[in-house]
């Protein structure tokens, strides 16, 4: 997928989002794009630094997700089956922006800016039971042990950089 076919939101929109994350509990906020039952998904995702999302994999040959940065710096990162960190992917402006997660890989996001918007696609009629599968080994959203988690993949990504598996110049990131 190139640039020119990520829709474009407007600075209000932008703003309308994040101002919706802020005050968000989970300090994220979704813009679908697509209608339930769809096949193809489409979402613009307004997040603070704040937000912790479980890690998680998605069980599904078609659930290859595509995460585009729109604005800030985002750390993708990839876990081994124990939930050590195995890769870290930077996305941001002017570097590598955008990442294709492989199905059944362990992975999270993590802000390396106050805010960010991602766009994400991913194929597959979304149903909460089966859409992803979160680990054993880390702490669940919103219980008491996720904000220092949440600070040790942050510090985790910071120590990885630069990315590894980037091609010099490429805008896209591979995954081992």
């Amino acid at each position: 997928m190139s640039d020119s076919s990520i829709p474009q939101l407007t600075e209000r929109e932008i703003e309308e989002g994040l101002s919706q994350a802020r005050s968000s509990s989970r300090h994220r906020y979704p813009k679908l794009l697509h209608k339930p039952g769809d096949e193809f998904n489409r979402v613009f995702n307004f997040i603070t630094s704040e937000s912790y999302m479980q890690p998680h994999l998605h069980p599904g040959e078609e659930k290859i997700e595509e995460i585009h940065i729109v604005k800030g710096k985002v750390a993708t990162i990839f876990f081994d089956d124990q939930g050590a960190v195995r890769d870290v992917v930077l996305l941001e402006k002017g570097g590598v922006e955008c990442i294709r997660v492989p199905a059944f890989a362990w992975h999270t996001y993590v802000m390396l800016t106050d805010e960010a918007v991602t766009y994400e696609t991913m194929m597959g009629k979304y149903d909460p039971l089966t859409w992803k599968r979160f680990t054993s080994w880390a702490p669940k959203e919103g219980s008491p042990e996720s904000a220092a988690y949440l600070e040790s993949l942050r510090d985790a990504a910071q120590k990885k950089m630069p990315p590894v598996g980037v091609d010099k110049g490429s805008t896209w990131a591979t995954t081992p």
